[in-house]
C-alpha cells in the first residue's frame, strides 16, 4: 500500500547490491511512495550486483562512486544537483570488514584491514555528509540516514571490528547532525535487527545471531522490507524533528533483558 509519503522528494541511495540488500528494499519502497533518486555503489559492487535491474524497475539512474573517495562523491553530488536541484534524502547503507571476511579474530586484528573497513563503514558517512554540506545541496527538512547494528553498544561474538565501525558511525551521525540542524536537516541511524543480507551472512554464526534475536524480541526480528518502511517514515515530513538519534528497529530486542522463550531453554527442573 502506498501513501504518497515521498511524493516530489529526491534523493541518493547508497549500497544496494541485490534483492537481499536493505538498501534495495528502501529503493523499492521510496519509489512506491513517489520519490525519485540516484542509486550509487562502488564500481566493483556494481559489477558484482544486479543494480541495473533495480534502476529499471524504479526509473532511476545508476552512478558509480567509491564512498571513501571525496572526488567520486563530488562528481556524484554534482550529477544529483544537475538532475534534481537540491535533494531531500540520503541513505548510507555501506559496511565491510576485511577482518570478518578473512576470519581474523578480534584479538589478532590486522590493522591495515581495520583501517580499510573503518574507512568504508564509518568514515565514508562523514565524507558523504561533508560533500553534501560543502555543496549545500540538501533541502530544508531533508533527512540523512545510515544503517547500523546494536553491536555498537553490546558485544557479539565474531562481529569483530564491525562493532567498532558501527560505534563510530553512530558518533558521526550525532556530531555532524548537530551542524546539519543549523540547515534544518536531520541525521539519524537505524539500528536494524540482524538481517540476512550479503554482508550479514559473511559473519560467522550469523544464523545463531538471528535465531537468538528472534527469541529475544517480543515482536520478532524486523525484516529488510519492514526496515525499508521505517526508513520511508524517516525520509518523510512526518519525522521532521527527529535528529541525532540511534533508532532501534528490532522488535523490542534492545529493551529486553530476557524473554520467556529464552528462559525456557535453560529451565531445567
Amino acid at each position: 500500500m502506498s501513501y504518497g509519503l515521498l511524493k516530489g522528494k529526491k534523493g541518493i541511495i547508497f549500497g544496494a547490491l541485490n534483492e537481499q540488500s536493505i538498501a534495495w528494499k528502501v529503493a523499492e519502497r521510496c519509489h512506491e511512495e513517489g520519490a525519485e533518486f540516484i542509486l550509487s555503489n562502488a564500481p566493483i559492487a556494481l559489477r558484482m550486483g544486479e543494480l541495473n535491474g533495480l534502476a529499471e524497475k524504479t526509473g532511476s539512474e545508476v552512478i558509480a562512486a567509491d564512498a571513501t573517495s571525496v572526488e567520486d562523491l563530488e562528481k556524484l553530488f554534482d550529477a544529483a544537483v544537475a538532475k534534481f536541484g537540491k535533494i531531500d534524502f540520503i541513505l548510507h547503507s555501506i559496511g565491510m570488514s576485511i577482518n570478518v571476511r578473512k576470519g581474523k579474530h578480534y584479538t589478532e586484528m590486522n590493522y591495515d584491514w581495520l583501517e580499510k573497513g573503518w574507512d568504508i563503514s564509518a568514515v565514508s558517512f562523514h565524507k558523504v555528509m561533508r560533500v553534501a554540506w560543502e555543496k549545500d545541496c540538501m533541502n530544508e527538512w531533508g533527512s540523512i540516514l545510515a544503517l547500523t547494528y546494536i553491536a555498537a553498544q553490546r558485544t557479539f561474538p565474531d562481529y569483530n571490528d564491525m562493532s567498532d565501525n558501527k560505534a563510530y558511525l553512530e558518533s558521526i551521525a550525532r556530531t555532524f547532525g548537530n551542524y546539519w540542524g543549523e540547515r534544518k536537516v536531520r541525521v539519524n541511524t537505524v539500528s536494524q535487527s540482524p538481517t540476512m543480507t550479503t554482508a550479514g551472512s559473511g559473519v560467522k554464526g550469523f544464523g545463531g545471531f538471528m535465531g537468538y534475536a528472534e527469541d529475544m524480541s517480543p515482536l520478532g526480528n524486523a525484516t529488510a522490507l519492514e526496515c525499508a518502511d521505517y526508513c520511508v517514515t524517516l525520509f518523510s515530513d512526518l519525522t521532521r524533528k527527529v535528529t541525532m538519534q540511534n533508532l532501534f528497529h528490532d522488535g523490542g530486542f534492545s529493551s529486553s533483558g530476557v524473554t520467556q522463550k529464552v528462559i525456557s531453554k535453560y529451565d531445567v527442573e
